[in-house]
């Protein structure tokens, strides 16, 4: 089954602060909905671009983008 990164960005001056604050709302949402995957993460981009993210399967990503509104997302490839 794929993988799917769902994707929040967040820009500005305090973006990366954002981003790792919103990733522990994430966190709080698979264990309350205990989600089959919990790989979440959040990155800088650059100075003024922040990411959260969430990796989820396929076949859960409808409900779970319905129901968080990610602002995007990608196949998740393993490394």
């Amino acid at each position: 089954m794929r993988k799917l990164k769902l994707i929040w960005d967040f820009k500005g001056p305090d973006a990366l602060k954002i981003a790792e604050h919103h990733e522990k709302h994430i966190k709080e949402f698979i264990s309350i909905k205990k989600t089959q995957l919990n790989i979440t993460g959040f990155n800088l981009v650059n100075d003024l671009h922040a990411i959260a993210f969430m990796v989820v399967l396929e076949d859960e990503m409808k409900p779970i983008r319905d129901a968080l509104k990610p602002h995007r997302g990608q196949l998740f490839e393993d490394t």
